[in-house]
């Protein structure tokens, strides 16, 4: 077992930690033997968040523009190289939150169920950019800074795919599937990850850190997406 110094802090220990994360996403590496039309991706969705341009000028200054730090796995999407602090009600404060790009019509912050107790925050589950009765928060940028009156989640997880992983799967849009993780001789289910659909969209699918964790997905000797058994369409 690897031992960790004494004298490393929290952020330390949690850009270690989203380090191997990263590391282990994990990617079937071909098409299945059931005749899936693309690979299985799973990643862990660290904190993170979406600016507006709005937004963008008030924490970096007018005329700041995303800079690339890394390409995200769906083409178009990038981790930037700006990051923000995020302070909750108990002024208590995540250093150091990645901006995800491209700018969003609103801003959104997403982080786990573990930084909203920190923060002192009861975060709603939703997807993506559904912020009605969502708590805010203030964000700190080098030049300026955002009260948000709301925008902060639980990202829900979720599964994104094209048209032809709908049709193998037999769902559309809306609807629930689960995700099944075998490691270190324990399996986990996940329910509940609803499917998000677009004609230009890698399979993929997101959690967040705490469920990556629970899961020890970084170690996963297998990942399968199953047809929830309990769908929830009407």
């Amino acid at each position: 077992m690897t031992s960790i110094p004494a004298a490393l802090g929290r952020v330390e220990i949690e850009q270690m930690v989203r380090e191997v994360l990263r590391r282990g996403s994990v990617s079937s590496p071909a098409a299945g033997p059931d005749g899936a039309p693309n690979p299985l991706v799973v990643n862990v969705s660290a904190r993170h968040v979406h600016l507006s341009p709005e937004h963008l000028a008030v924490l970096f200054g007018a005329g700041a523009e995303l800079e690339i730090d890394r390409e995200l796995y769906q083409a178009g999407f990038f981790a930037a190289r700006q990051t923000v602090a995020v302070v909750g009600p108990r002024r208590r404060m995540l250093p150091s939150v990645r901006v995800l790009g491209p700018c969003r019509g609103a801003t959104q912050v997403e982080l786990s169920l573990t930084d909203g107790i920190f923060l002192g925050l009861d975060l709603p589950v939703r997807i993506s950019g559904d912020h009605h009765d969502t708590p805010g928060c203030l964000l700190v940028g080098p030049r300026g800074v955002v009260e948000l009156e709301s925008g902060l989640i639980r990202a829900m997880r979720h599964v994104h795919m094209g048209p032809a992983d709908l049709a193998h799967h037999g769902v559309a849009a809306g609807e629930s599937m689960q995700l099944r993780i075998e490691a270190g001789g324990c399996t986990t289910v996940y329910e509940d990850m609803v499917v998000r659909a677009a004609d230009d969209i890698r399979l993929e699918v997101h959690i967040d850190t705490d469920e990556g964790n629970a899961a020890n997905l970084a170690g996963a000797d297998l990942v399968e997406l199953q047809k929830s058994t309990s769908c929830a369409c009407h």
